[in-house]
């Protein structure tokens, strides 16, 4: 099975530091809903990860992220694209699960929900705590400098291998090649 791990905020949709906490909030970065589309119709599965702490915490509850992710659905549907699931950890920081990345449980769970090993398959994020979990399970970590990336590739650290693009229309070009 080909398979794609996205993060979401700042890998498809704008982030902001102060969470996305609504649907009018959600806004794709150019090319990303396109990208996701082209790996559909190069025959990849695109599945996120994503903490959503901001659940945890009480700044919107799980029907506003339902109707955030609604959203995204909706305009991927426009472009021809697809989402096939959508993992996240809705802890605070706080909290101590396995779930929050840079730990790998949300990573682990795709695996055993899809049946498969991880090793290799393309794993983007804009956060070093993204490559870190993707790292963790052998996953290719793929740095993108929208979002965080930028601010992420200058304080270093990055896992071995890790591979960088300018946003994820340009990872999708090299990982369909």
């Amino acid at each position: 099975m080909k398979l794609v791990i996205l993060d979401r905020d700042g890998v498809i949709n704008h982030d902001s530091a102060s969470h996305i906490k609504s649907p009018e909030e959600w806004k794709p970065i150019p090319g990303s809903l396109e990208a996701i589309a082209r790996l559909n119709q190069a025959g990849y599965h695109v599945v996120l990860a994503t903490n959503q702490s901001g659940v945890g915490r009480g700044l919107f509850e799980m029907a506003t992220l339902n109707a955030i992710h609604d959203k995204m659905h909706r305009a991927l549907g426009q472009v021809g694209g697809r989402v096939d699931a959508i993992f996240f950890c809705p802890h605070a920081q706080d909290a101590g699960c396995n779930c929050r990345k840079p730990k790998p449980g949300l990573l682990e769970e795709i695996a055993r929900r899809f049946n498969v090993t991880l090793e290799g398959v393309p794993s983007l994020g804009d956060s070093l705590r993204d490559l870190e979990a993707s790292a963790a399970v052998g996953a290719q970590p793929i740095l993108v400098l929208t979002g965080k990336g930028e601010k992420t590739r200058s304080e270093g650290k990055l896992p071995a291998g890790t591979r960088v693009f300018a946003d994820l229309a340009a990872a999708v070009k090299a990982i369909i090649r």
